[in-house]
């Protein structure tokens, strides 16, 4: 059986189209890039400053000098392009990316994401979560749906500084796939085993549910 990261990831990476250019966040977002499609024409890129972002390297093969945004090994495609962050920033802010794939600390109903501090921890910055929330025509929230304590992550109010406000589009979670309207958040499917009641059990806000709901097929 997948773990839930598994599941998330290869769920994600069904969202994208021929010819799009998607950024993918540092931890779980990227393990997205292990289940694109090999030879499609998707492009990956890393706030870094390259284009071309491939599956993560076998152990004993990673690259000391070939990493992503959170100093993890990566690997870098054929065709693959590096360029200055000036140039990877004004690719995002000029709403060249088709979507980005970021992780969450909370999501709410609104849309509002918060990523980046928890009160009370060392944290180096907002990075460039801020940048590709309001940049990316598409923001994707790719996290598990509770705490490790079991505490739901998706709210009715953010309670952590936020990273975005009203910039999130879609959530995808172990649990299911969702999208952030102006009425609230829609259930879109179903993980395999999990019901409409199971969900809802473990969000804070309350999901408007359709006559009909998907399966998240893998």
């Amino acid at each position: 059986m997948s773990n839930p990261r598994e599941i998330i990831a290869k769920r994600v990476a069904r969202f994208f189209n021929e010819g799009d250019v998607v950024n993918l966040g540092i931890g779980m977002p990227t393990a997205v890039a292990n289940y694109i499609p090999a030879g499609s024409n998707i492009m990956l890129q890393s706030e870094n400053g390259f284009i071309g972002l491939g599956p993560t390297p076998s152990q004993g093969q990673e690259d000391k000098d070939v990493v992503n945004a959170g100093a993890a090994p990566v690997t870098i495609l054929p065709g693959g392009v590096c360029f200055d962050s000036a140039t990877s920033f004004a690719l995002i802010r000029g709403g060249h990316l088709a979507a980005t794939v970021l992780g969450a600390l909370e999501v709410d109903e609104k849309g509002n994401l918060a990523n980046w501090m928890v009160p009370g921890k060392m944290v180096p910055g907002m990075g460039g979560a801020m940048d590709l929330a309001a940049g990316a025509r598409k923001v994707i929230i790719a996290m598990e749906h509770t705490t490790k304590e079991g505490a739901p992550k998706i709210l009715k109010k953010c309670t952590l500084p936020l990273t975005a406000a009203k910039e999130v589009d879609y959530i995808v979670t172990e649990l299911g796939v969702m999208k952030v309207t102006k009425d609230g958040i829609v259930l879109k499917e179903l993980a395999s085993g999990v019901t409409v009641e199971g969900i809802q059990s473990k969000t804070e806000a309350k999901l408007i549910v359709p006559s009909t709901v998907g399966s998240m097929e893998l």
